[in-house]
């Protein structure tokens, strides 16, 4: 089967001091795929999310996007390519001095030069793909609920139609029914707008719900990226730990409806 490779990760490498983090870690992404993307403490899950999408300049190696190198285009055409990316990070990151059809609309403003009310109105429509009601916009982040929050942040991640969306623990904090409902989100959205995820979990239930693949980070690299059900049987002692454990055989009997 042909695969439309979105994203290219070549030999990266990455040092914080003598701390090497990721050496020679290879992966792909492919278009219209949910990745799920796991490891243990230290292995660098946020590193790498934050390398591929432009915040971190790796030690070495090499990320493409639609087959450009981000680590050597000019400003400008840096600058287009990432905003083909949406980005919701940990805890949301909304602008607490902004409501949150400002949070929405600035991108908008920003990035594709909307007028303040062509913007506003714009992100009405994406507050309302992500699920929000219509008066939430007018609330500030401190007045939003820890669901809402992760709504709001994948609404303006959603702002400028991205091709690629990189969710950063988009259920942590979460309780397991708002978990839940925010996986039927992302299903939905991604098969209704064609999107192509990239997610940093710990949440075995959005691993085994939502992902067309798993890529699991464990000796500086890349150890099996592959199916849930491919990675479940990896011989691995950690893996095995994780998705064989007593919740991890919880969370697969819940989605096979066992």
């Amino acid at each position: 089967m042909n695969r439309d490779t979105i994203i290219e990760v070549r030999d990266l490498c990455n040092r914080f001091g003598r701390n090497v983090v990721h050496e020679h870690l290879d992966l792909d992404l492919y278009r219209g795929e949910i990745m799920g993307v796991v490891g243990g403490s230290g292995t660098g899950k946020s590193v790498l999310l934050r390398s591929i999408v432009g915040l971190k300049r790796p030690s070495a190696g090499e990320v493409k996007f639609f087959g450009q190198n981000l680590l050597t285009l000019d400003a400008g055409a840096r600058a287009r390519l990432e905003q083909r990316m949406g980005v919701l990070f940990q805890g949301g990151a909304l602008f607490s001095s902004l409501t949150v059809r400002e949070n929405v609309a600035l991108p908008l403003i920003e990035h594709a030069g909307l007028s303040r009310k062509d913007a506003e109105e714009l992100a009405e429509v994406k507050l309302a793909l992500s699920g929000l009601a219509s008066h939430a916009g007018d609330l500030y982040p401190a007045s939003l609920s820890g669901g809402m929050v992760k709504r709001a942040a994948l609404a303006r991640a959603l702002a400028l139609d991205p091709d690629v969306v990189f969710l950063d623990e988009p259920t942590a904090g979460l309780d397991p029914i708002g978990a839940a409902a925010f996986d039927q989100l992302l299903l939905t959205l991604q098969k209704a707008l064609g999107l192509t995820v990239f997610m940093v979990t710990h949440d075995l239930d959005s691993l085994w719900t939502a992902c067309d693949r798993i890529a699991v980070l464990s000796q500086k690299r890349v150890l099996v990226a592959d199916t849930p059900e491919r990675v479940a049987a990896y011989d691995d002692e950690w893996i095995q730990n994780y998705f064989n454990g007593p919740r991890g055989r919880a969370a697969y009997s819940a989605v096979q409806g066992n």
